[in-house]
C-alpha cells in the first residue's frame, strides 16, 4: 500500500505538467493565428490608405478653371506646363504637392456703392426712392457722393479761380474674371485656406477689398472731369473712363485681374437741392428748345435762301482769308439755289429790261430827233400825248371830272395812293 501510493503521488505532478504544457501550446497557437490575422488587415488597410493617398492626387478641373501646382509650395513646372488646363489631373498629393484651382473664366460681380447718399432701412425697403431729407442737410460722415467740375470751365481753370466744384451720388457695378493665375497668385494676397474651405470660394471675399479701393480711386479721378450735366447725360463715356483707369491701376501691379465691365447703375444729384435742381432742369430744358428751334428756324432760312449749299456759301463769305475776286469766282455760286437764286433771276431779268428799255428809248429818240430839230413843239407835245395815252391805259381805275359853271377859284384834290381795300385787276379776274 505504502508503494503503491508514493506511485500515485509521484504521477500527478507529471499529469499537471502535461496538462499545462497543452494548454500553454494551444493559447500560443491562438495568439499566433491573431497576430497573423492582424497583419493581414494592417496590410490591407495600408494598401487602402496607399490606393487613397494616390487617388488624392487625382483632380478634375472645369471648362471655366486653371490650376497651379505647389511642390513644396513653389510653383512647379516651367513655360506652359505650369498652368493645368481644363480636364482630369494627377499630381502628387499633399503635402509633396497642392493643386490650387482658380476660376480663369468666371465672371465675378462687385457692387460699389460707396458713393451713394444714407438709407435707412425703411428707404431701402421701400420701392419708391425718397430724395429728400427733410430738416437733414448733407452728412459727409455717412452719406456717401463724388466731386465733380462745376460749370463749363475746364479742370485746370476751374482750380486755379479757386472754383466751386459739385457733389453726385453714384453707384456702380463692377464685372471682372482672372486671365492669369500665376500672376494673381504671386501678386494677389489670398488669406490662408482651412481644412474644407475651397481657394475659389475665398477669392471673391479676399480680394473684393482690394478692388473696391481700386475701383473707388479710379472713380474719383474721373468725375472730377466732368460736371454735372455730363455726368447725367453720359451713360457711356464716363464707365470707359474709369474702366480704363482701373485696369492700368491692376496692370501696375500685374494682378492678373481683367476688368469685364464697368457700370454705372444709378446717379443722381444731392437730394437736399431736388426741388432747385428740378427748377433748373426745366430751365435748362426750356433753353436748350429754344435753342433748337433757333437752330431749326437758321437752318430752314438758309435752304430757303439759298439750298444746300447755303451754310458752304455763308463760312465762304465770313472767310477773311479770301478775297473778293475769289468770292465772286467760286463754283458755290453755280450751286445757289431757293429764294437767292430767284432773286438773282429777277435781278438779272430787270436788268435786261431796263436795257432793253434804254436802247429802244435811245433808238426812239434818235429818230425822232431830226422831226424836232424842225418843229420842237410838235414833237414835244405828241410825246406828251402817247404818254397820257400810255398812263391812262395802264391804270386801274379812271376818274373824269368834268368843270362845273362857277368854279371859278376852287381846287380838286386826288388822292392817288391807292385804297387798300380796293384789290387789283388780276385779284378781281381770279
Amino acid at each position: 500500500m505504502t508503494e503503491q501510493n508514493q506511485n500515485n503521488n509521484e504521477t500527478e505532478p507529471q499529469i499537471a505538467e502535461d496538462n499545462i504544457s497543452e494548454e500553454l501550446g494551444a493559447a500560443g497557437n491562438s495568439l499566433a493565428e491573431a497576430l497573423r490575422i492582424s497583419f493581414i488587415i494592417l496590410k490591407v488597410i495600408m494598401v487602402v490608405l496607399v490606393i487613397v493617398f494616390l487617388a488624392s492626387g487625382f483632380e478634375m478641373l472645369s471648362p471655366d478653371e486653371e490650376a497651379i501646382i505647389l511642390k513644396f509650395g513653389k510653383i512647379r513646372g516651367t513655360g506652359e506646363n505650369r498652368i493645368l488646363g481644363p480636364g482630369p489631373h494627377w499630381v502628387l498629393p499633399y503635402p509633396i504637392n497642392e493643386i490650387i484651382k482658380i476660376p480663369v473664366q468666371k465672371k465675378i460681380n462687385l457692387p460699389i456703392n460707396s458713393f451713394w447718399y444714407y438709407q435707412s432701412k425703411s428707404e431701402l425697403l421701400s420701392e419708391t426712392k425718397t430724395k429728400v431729407r427733410a430738416n437733414k442737410p448733407l452728412n459727409p460722415e455717412i452719406d456717401g457722393y463724388c466731386i465733380i467740375r462745376g460749370g463749363n470751365q475746364n479742370l485746370q481753370t476751374s482750380a486755379a479761380k479757386g472754383s466751386d466744384y459739385n457733389i453726385i451720388h453714384s453707384k456702380w457695378l463692377l464685372t471682372y474674371n482672372i486671365d492669369d493665375p500665376e500672376r494673381f497668385f504671386k501678386n494677389v494676397h489670398i488669406q490662408n485656406i482651412k481644412p474644407g474651405q475651397s481657394y475659389a470660394d475665398l477669392i471673391e471675399k479676399s480680394i473684393a477689398p482690394l478692388l473696391q479701393h481700386l475701383a473707388e480711386d479710379a472713380i474719383v479721378n474721373a468725375m472730377v472731369h466732368y460736371t454735372i450735366d455730363e455726368s447725367l447725360a453720359s451713360q457711356d463715356r464716363i464707365p470707359k473712363h474709369v474702366k480704363k483707369l482701373l485696369q492700368q491701376k491692376l496692370d501696375k501691379i500685374e494682378s492678373g485681374i481683367v476688368v469685364a465691365s464697368m457700370l454705372l447703375t444709378d446717379i443722381t444729384w444731392p437730394r437736399q437741392v431736388d426741388k432747385a435742381f428740378q427748377a433748373s432742369i426745366t430751365a435748362s430744358q426750356k433753353s436748350q428748345t429754344e435753342i433748337n428751334n433757333a437752330k431749326i428756324y437758321a437752318e430752314g432760312t438758309l435752304n430757303q435762301t439759298a439750298g444746300p449749299v447755303a451754310n458752304d456759301l455763308l463760312a465762304m463769305l465770313k472767310n477773311k482769308t479770301l478775297t473778293d475776286t475769289q468770292k465772286q469766282n467760286s463754283k458755290l455760286w453755280n450751286q445757289l439755289a431757293g429764294t437767292s437764286q430767284e432773286n438773282i433771276a429777277n435781278s438779272k431779268a430787270y436788268k435786261t429790261k431796263v436795257v432793253e428799255t434804254a436802247r429802244a428809248n435811245a433808238e426812239y429818240l434818235k429818230q425822232i430827233l431830226p422831226e424836232y430839230r424842225k418843229y420842237p413843239k410838235l414833237v414835244i407835245q405828241k410825246i406828251y400825248q402817247d404818254a397820257i395815252i400810255d398812263v391812262l391805259n395802264n391804270a386801274e381805275e379812271k376818274m373824269i371830272i368834268q368843270p362845273t359853271a362857277g368854279a371859278k377859284g376852287k381846287e380838286i384834290r386826288i388822292q392817288i395812293n391807292r385804297d387798300p381795300a380796293l384789290k387789283p385787276k388780276g385779284q378781281k379776274k381770279q
